[in-house]
């Protein structure tokens, strides 16, 4: 009797751990179809988005706005030669710290002024061995050092654009050889491009609204936008070159702003229902 209990609890334990990972199974494989059935669900939501519309008008728009331009970009260059690169740079150095004393006494911030390009440049010449009468001249010329030349070209920008040819008159007056262009520009430009954009967007809808009415549908969703346009293009006045000789009697330049246009064009096409 006692042998029979001992073989009826040993298949009762049995059957219990079989119970019990026969459970844990089901528990995992009930969480496994749980998982697939929510992100089943999540990907049925995306299905057909992705299809490009079949009605469709496509229009354009144009905004524009006008400003004067409240700031000037002057662009100089100091050219200078010598036997050696340390002369061309002390002799550079000179006379920028000369410009750079009279900007400054104009109210021209340091933060304002840069260097866009630097160079320093070995300068050669060729010298050709004279022909002698009855012989033939010799092929080549030989090829020799005489200096350097250093072009060190600087930016200055001028917040108030009735100061631009007050510095242009002072950069003559301290012999700079030459001076590029005078950029009276828009400032903040960011801004004025919002500007247009929103009016051009504005014309593009109005053109789709009057289109959509004669052919008797609805405007919908916005399928796709494109934008191009004439950004402010800065009023430029060429300067000339100056020399030594002459800088200090160049006239005080007469810089005219006008009005700069700023213009965006836009390209939108609509779904129509």
């Amino acid at each position: 009797m006692e042998q029979k209990t001992f073989q009826s609890d040993g298949v009762q334990k049995e059957k219990t751990k079989l119970f019990k990972i026969g459970s844990v199974v089901l528990l995992i494989l009930a969480f496994f179809i749980a998982v697939q059935s929510v992100n089943a669900l999540k990907e049925f939501r995306y299905i057909g988005s992705d299809i490009q519309p079949q009605a469709t008008i496509s229009v354009s728009g144009e905004g524009e706005v006008f400003a004067v331009p409240d700031t000037a970009r002057v662009t100089f260059s100091v050219i200078e030669t010598a036997e050696t690169t340390e002369g061309a740079q002390r002799a550079a150095s000179e006379r920028i710290a000369e410009v750079l004393n009279a900007l400054e006494a104009l109210g021209i911030e340091e933060n304002d002024i840069k260097t866009i390009q630097y160079t320093l440049n070995p300068r050669y010449e060729y010298s050709r061995t004279a022909c002698e009468p009855g012989r033939p001249c010799p092929p080549e010329g030989r090829q020799m050092l005489v200096g350097y030349e250093l072009r060190q070209t600087i930016q200055v920008k001028v917040e108030d654009r009735e100061k631009a040819r007050d510095v242009v008159q002072v950069l003559g007056d301290a012999g700079v050889q030459q001076i590029g262009n005078v950029d009276l520009v828009i400032d903040d430009e960011d801004a004025l491009k919002a500007e247009a954009r929103a009016l051009a967007i504005a014309d593009a809808r109005k053109k789709a609204e009057a289109l959509a009415k004669d052919l008797g549908v609805s405007l919908a969703r916005v399928v796709s936008f494109n934008e191009s346009g004439n950004y402010p293009v800065a009023y430029e006045t060429r300067m000339f070159g100056l020399g030594d000789d002459g800088a200090q009697s160049a006239p005080s330049p007469q810089l005219p702003a006008g009005e700069n246009r700023v213009v965006s064009n836009v390209n939108i096409t609509y779904e129509i229902r």
